[in-house]
């Protein structure tokens, strides 16, 4: 549970970074993870007015403001048809059709949860984020910064010829992913992400080097698999153990480069 004293909703980027700076607040917009940890603080910072609710489709990137819902984000045709339908399919499996009309693409993004589908997917691609403070980075960097103070204002995904698959386990189907897979082939480079380990996703770069120096044979899938299983931390939580997420990897990885390299 949050506990705060007051609740702003600031009209720029440039006052919420003010009040965020200046007081001790909180970005609360998208707020609907905000339960499942405990924060106490004066200002609740909501930026519902701040204009970060758009969609701009361009020739060669899409930008996605950090206020845009994951119902919002799956239904807009820019996306939805981006990569044959592959953000759509990873979107539209988040949690319920209620939970997606809540939580915002910033809301997940920038709190780097663990257990998130849409950043292990956005991982696989060629994604940045820009943010009011840092500027734009790659969504790798962002993951390994740590960032204090700051907002995320937009992502922004570029249109590249990849081959893309994703791959999770879950307990049930509102449930979060046990471990999830997000596996791109761009002309023969691979990435190779891993979410829900229950870290933040990360790629499997050995893995992902491995496969795109040597020829495509379901020995060096199965191969690529087993370093990706190796090169990536597990640990245990209340969902699944470090052994089984280990197991679970190797197959999921498995599968999704046989889908990207057929």
């Amino acid at each position: 549970m949050i506990k705060f004293k007051e609740y702003v909703k600031p009209k720029t980027l440039e006052e919420a970074y003010q009040i965020l700076t200046e007081k001790n607040s909180r970005v609360i917009g998208g707020a609907a993870f905000l339960k499942l940890s405990n924060q106490e603080f004066d200002v609740a910072i909501d930026l519902i007015d701040a204009n970060l609710d758009f969609i701009k489709d361009y020739p060669e990137k899409v930008e996605i403001g950090s206020m845009v819902t994951i119902s919002a984000f799956e239904e807009h045709p820019a996306l939805s048809t981006l990569y044959k339908g592959f953000l759509k399919n990873v979107a539209e499996k988040i949690l319920s059709y209620q939970m997606r009309n809540i939580v915002t693409v910033g809301g997940t993004i920038f709190p780097k949860y663990g257990f998130s589908d849409l950043i292990t997917a956005l991982l696989a691609l060629n994604t940045n984020v820009e943010l009011y403070k840092n500027g734009k980075m790659p969504l790798e960097k962002f993951l390994e910064t740590k960032i204090v103070k700051d907002i995320l204002s937009k992502v922004e995904i570029m249109k590249e010829n990849l081959k893309l698959a994703f791959e999770y386990v879950r307990n049930s189907e509102y449930d979060f992913s046990l471990l999830n897979v997000a596996v791109s082939n761009n002309e023969g480079k691979f990435k190779i992400a891993v979410g829900a380990r229950p870290g933040i996703a990360q790629l499997a770069k050995s893995a992902a080097e491995f496969l795109s120096n040597n020829v495509i044979t379901k020995e060096n899938i199965e191969k690529a698999a087993e370093i990706a299983s190796e090169e990536l931390k597990f640990s245990d939580d209340l969902r699944a153990t470090a052994e089984y997420r280990k197991k679970v990897c190797k197959a999921l990885v498995k599968r999704a480069l046989e889908e990207v390299t057929k």
